[in-house]
């Protein structure tokens, strides 16, 4: 063997490795954004891993998931979003009003939202037959049942004069759920008791 074929073959071993490593896939990374703490969403996340590991992924496995927890600080949730943009996340998951703060972060990582009340009006999505852009999810459509909440309630305490209203003021769609559900009671002949 010639002293140069020799080099060839050494440079070529030496390269290999290195070559084949850049070929293969590298674990993704999920991003979970939210504005609650990770002791009260324990079960969410439970069910968040269950789900993932029916389709294969299993976390420190083939999959990795950087946590952001807002604590309950609303404001935090933009520079939380932007984190995961610079841990250059391939998707970011999210719930209520986590989602529309990675939105506004990002229009090209997919986005996946959950526990959102009205992703139209709230302007995550388009519509909820074509959501568009880069964000997707599923809505519980809760604001529109709270005129039929306090219908029920009601019909099954006809002689409550007085009912509480217990909401998050910091949450996006909180406006319209107050708004929505005064609307209903005046509606009904029933006083409101506002307890944010």
């Amino acid at each position: 063997m010639k002293r140069r074929e020799l080099m060839l073959l050494l440079a070529g071993a030496l390269t290999a490795p290195r070559t084949l490593r850049a070929q293969q896939r590298a674990t993704p990374v999920i991003g979970w954004l939210n504005s609650g703490s990770p002791g009260p969403s324990g079960p969410l996340l439970t069910a968040f891993r269950q789900g993932l590991s029916e389709t294969g992924y299993v976390e420190g496995q083939n999959v990795a998931i950087e946590y952001r927890w807002a604590e309950g600080s609303y404001d935090r949730l933009p520079a939380l979003a932007a984190d995961l943009l610079g841990r250059n996340v391939d998707l970011i998951a999210a719930s209520g009003p986590s989602a529309l703060a990675a939105k506004n972060a990002t229009s090209t990582i997919p986005i996946v939202f959950t526990g959102v009340s009205d992703p139209v009006g709230g302007g995550l999505v388009a519509s909820l037959a074509r959501p568009g852009s880069n964000v997707t999810g599923f809505s519980v459509h809760n604001l529109e049942l709270t005129p039929k909440r306090l219908e029920l309630l009601t019909e099954l305490v006809p002689q409550a004069k007085v009912i509480a209203l217990l909401g998050n003021p910091n949450n996006s769609y909180a406006e319209r759920f107050i708004g929505d559900a005064q609307e209903a009671a005046r509606a009904k002949g029933v006083q409101r008791q506002l307890c944010t």
